[in-house]
């Protein structure tokens, strides 16, 4: 249901750009002999010519409408040129379209906040570039206006006659108008600079609408197509909405529109203004009242967000008729195909924007054909998104095989195979969306997904963990970020091992390659252990040496290794670099540390170091008697110094690291997470579970 929203301000500068039958224009953009000739681009489908996409104006002037198949088409204007959509893998790809919309939001993002709404329409947020206008050089002051300019439609203007632009001239340039209609007017010069400056680079026309805000914008953008563009004064509202049909308006063209239409008597906008705001909060709830009555009137307050690329990305297919599939393995098949193209999006959109996306979803469209309750809807079903082209295809497989099982009401049985009971797919789509940026600072993780397939094993997650229905996806910004679970603690130990040792293969999954590093801590005595893992292991690197040398014991080569892992840890982090904050806590920890380790570095180059330790080792593992001793004092001080540099990590107020910068907790949260004892909390699996390996089909 739309939601009310009070109008931010009357001084608002909105404009909605609208490419004119944007998939002709590619079209004729590659091939350069269609210009100016009736066009149509078709589906990819042969059946009687395949369904119109998209029409040019040309061939609209013979009676041909995008409701048309090809062959109809045909029969109305001999001379149309039919271009068949890109094909790939048996559906079509509109990925030369998407690209060349890109092209168009690049443009136009250069002078104010854009909204990219779909392939071929933006919203634009000119405000502050009008407001900069409007002082700096108001339209009154201009010598000359450009032609493109004086084609503009005002709403309420006299387009009748040889004064017709005259009277937009006057417009335009009147020193007595309200602040409002000059920004409006500055909003019209912008907006028609943008629009040649479309043309120019790319060879695409497009319309526009310049109001207030986002709804009386896109309404006006349709308006007087192609090429030109439509302002609408605050004073022209309620001449636009009058006579416009209900179903005209966005989001009244489904179910509420009906309701309108049959319960309140509602055909057009206008009709809607003999309705108070709390009888129809009567009739329809609060919200959607108040929206209502707002709507009435041309007020609206959406925002336009700051949004240059899609917030999902989707890959769907229909199966109308005899080619509906009726088997699980024809579904399978099918979804393998969308899945493919949805991941390539997806890897495509983590490399060049550093983007990644949490959820799967899966939608599709059925019938049974031998019950009664046969326009049932088919259950949505949603799962955390796993990179890699196998485990989207597993994942959703289990997603359509738990909304089959829910749709028949055969929750226990495992459909499979060519197993039918009476029902036909007729639509099959998947999506990801909640798409958020990558944090900084997890550079790594780009070779994680280049090289998931090997440095894991295929491990299966159990799908009935996974699965549940999915929500009603919105495209709001708040609906992204707050559903999102990527984050650098979750992700920082992978990127360890990673950067540490860019050769090493674990033979485990990521949430357990930790434990197993505890584990091996733990085959060594607690003190040992202890000693190989503490800051000042240098003051040992002397002692363990001579042993080594002069013993081959066991013990001895594990607590070398131990410590060749230390250095090399600590010369990848010096490497990569340490962040500030983090440097901070660690200064605090090991200043006095630095000053006793010099001081205990001095005595023991006095003493021998063998025997600095021996207190410290096992009894089976000391050396000979006749060997020299260390000072009880120095022993009992090297005892005494790991609980001084400690501090209590529970003690620490989470409420207050939560209020810090997102940067500086994630470094904080990091730093926490190399304090903790191992194995003494249950590690959460955090985004391991979304790229957790699982077996090729």
């Amino acid at each position: 249901m739309p939601v009310a929203r009070p109008e931010l301000s009357d001084s608002r500068v909105i404009a909605h750009v609208d490419m004119d039958c944007f998939y002709v224009q590619v079209e004729q953009r590659k091939q350069q002999s269609l210009r100016g000739q009736p066009t149509a681009v078709v589906q990819y489908n042969s059946w009687q010519g395949g369904g119109l996409i998209a029409v040019s104006y040309e061939a609209r002037k013979f009676g041909v409408k995008r409701s048309m198949r090809g062959d109809e088409a045909k029969q109305v204007c001999p001379e149309i040129h039919l271009v068949q959509v890109p094909v790939a893998r048996g559906k079509a790809d509109l990925n030369t379209y998407r690209n060349a919309g890109s092209e168009v939001v690049s443009i136009l993002s250069r002078r104010g906040r854009c909204e990219r709404a779909s392939i071929d329409e933006v919203y634009l947020d000119l405000t502050i570039a009008a407001e900069a206008m409007l002082a700096d050089n108001p339209p009154e002051c201009l010598e000359t206006i450009s032609e493109e300019v004086v084609k503009s439609h005002v709403l309420g203007l006299e387009e009748v006659g040889s004064d017709a632009r005259e009277n937009v001239r006057h417009w335009f340039t009147r020193s007595d108008a309200s602040r409002c209609d000059k920004l409006l007017a500055c909003g019209a010069f912008i907006v028609a600079e943008l629009r040649l400056q479309v043309l120019e680079e790319t060879e695409f026309t497009c319309s526009a609408g310049i109001a207030h805000n986002k709804m009386l914008a896109k309404l006006a953008s349709g308006m007087n197509k192609p090429a030109q563009q439509t302002v609408v004064p605050f004073s022209s509202i309620s001449k636009l909405l009058r006579t416009l049909p209900i179903k005209k308006m966005k989001q009244l063209g489904g179910k509420l529109g009906t309701s309108l239409q049959i319960d309140l008597g509602v055909n057009t906008v206008g009709d809607l203004l003999q309705f108070s705001e709390e009888k129809l909060q009567e009739y329809y709830g609060v919200n959607t009242g108040s929206w209502l009555w707002n709507t009435a009137r041309g007020i609206n307050g959406e925002e336009v967000k700051e949004r240059l690329l899609p917030n999902s990305h989707g890959s769907g297919k229909t199966f109308p008729g005899p080619r509906a599939l009726k088997t699980v393995a024809s579904v399978e098949k099918w979804l393998n195909e969308l899945c493919e193209e949805l991941s390539e999006r997806l890897q495509s959109d983590l490399e060049q924007n550093k983007r990644i996306a949490h959820t799967l979803t899966l939608h599709a469209h059925a019938y049974k054909s031998n019950d009664g309750d046969s326009f049932r809807k088919f259950p949505s079903k949603s799962c955390p998104l796993r990179y890699g082209t196998s485990k989207i295809k597993e994942d959703a497989l289990s997603l359509f095989q738990a909304g089959l099982r829910e749709y028949l009401g055969l929750f226990n049985v495992k459909i499979s195979g060519n197993q039918n009971n009476g029902w036909s797919i007729t639509g099959l789509s998947v999506s990801a969306s909640k798409i958020v940026a990558i944090p900084s600072g997890t550079r790594s993780i780009m070779n994680y997904f280049h090289n998931q397939e090997e440095s894991f094993p295929q491990v299966k997650l159990p799908s009935e963990q996974l699965i549940q229905d999915a929500p009603l996806l919105s495209p709001s910004e708040d609906s992204l970020e707050s559903g999102g679970h990527l984050t650098l603690q979750s992700i920082e130990p992978w990127i360890a091992c990673r950067e540490g040792n860019e050769e090493t293969k674990y033979s485990m999954p990521l949430d357990r390659q930790e434990e197993d590093k505890d584990m091996c801590k733990e085959k060594l005595p607690e003190k040992v252990t202890s000693i190989c893992s503490s800051p000042d292991a240098e003051v040992y690197r002397g002692w363990e040496k001579d042993q080594t040398e002069s013993s081959g014991d066991y013990l001895t080569v594990k607590i070398r290794d131990s410590l060749e892992s230390e250095r090399g840890k600590r010369k990848s982090n010096k490497e990569k670099g340490m962040s500030t904050i983090s440097r901070y806590f660690r200064s605090q920890l090991s200043g006095s540390l630095l000053k006793a380790e010099h001081a205990s570095t001095s005595k023991l180059s006095e003493s021998s170091s063998l025997s600095a330790c021996q207190s410290e080792l096992p009894q089976e593992n000391s050396p000979a008697r006749g060997e020299s001793s260390v000072d009880a004092n120095l022993c009992s001080q090297i005892k005494l110094k790991r609980p001084a540099w400690s501090c209590d990590i529970d003690e620490i107020d989470q409420d207050v690291l939560n209020e810090l910068p997102k940067q500086i907790q994630e470094e904080i949260q990091a730093w926490l997470r190399s304090q903790k004892r191992p194995n003494t909390v249950k590690r959460d699996l955090g985004i391991t579970r979304y790229f957790s390996p699982a077996k090729d089909k």
